[in-house]
């Protein structure tokens, strides 16, 4: 993956982009099809649902840096399901590729720019949108791929490293 220009605004904020959506991608690369509709736990997503949310992510980031908000009355939320690996890095490829040239575009006044979240008239918030990337793309992106992990290592899929070696991945 190419990362923002050197020494961009991007590149200045979200300095563990880069290494996040490295991870991200060796992680769906080791999806197992044909377990398509296992869960740990009735409350829990499907592994598809769930490997597809994390596929898709970053285009929770394209979004908050290229519009002021989003309205649920108007747009609902859908959800898709992507049941290959290759189905999978395609569908993260494809929204990283349409993020990255958000990212460079940011300058300072669009990272202070306010972001609305409502469903009508009721607000349920609004933010910086550089604020945002953060919560709703990068930190939901890990949180996700944590739980993709645990699922993994429940049905004795290889883990990937993190942050460092892993059980199936030492030094």
């Amino acid at each position: 993956m190419t990362k923002a220009s050197s020494g961009s605004l991007a590149e200045t904020l979200y300095t563990d982009l880069d290494n996040e959506l490295h991870t991200t991608r060796r992680m769906l690369e080791r999806f197992p099809s044909g377990n398509n509709e296992w869960r740990p736990h009735e409350k829990s997503m499907t592994l598809a649902h769930l490997a597809s949310h994390v596929a898709e992510i970053p285009q929770y980031g394209t979004m908050v840096i290229t519009t002021d908000g989003l309205d649920l009355s108007k747009k609902g939320f859908t959800s898709n399901t992507y049941e290959t690996a290759e189905k999978l890095l395609e569908v993260f490829d494809a929204k990283v590729s349409e993020l990255r040239p958000a990212l460079a575009a940011l300058d300072s006044d669009a990272v202070a720019a306010s972001w609305t979240l409502r469903n009508g008239e009721q607000v349920f918030f609004s933010r910086a949108k550089g604020e945002l990337v953060r919560h709703m793309m990068l930190n939901h992106l890990i949180h996700h791929r944590a739980q993709l992990g645990v699922y993994y290592r429940m049905l004795g899929v290889p883990v990937p490293g993190s942050y460092g070696p892993s059980a199936d991945e030492p030094m």
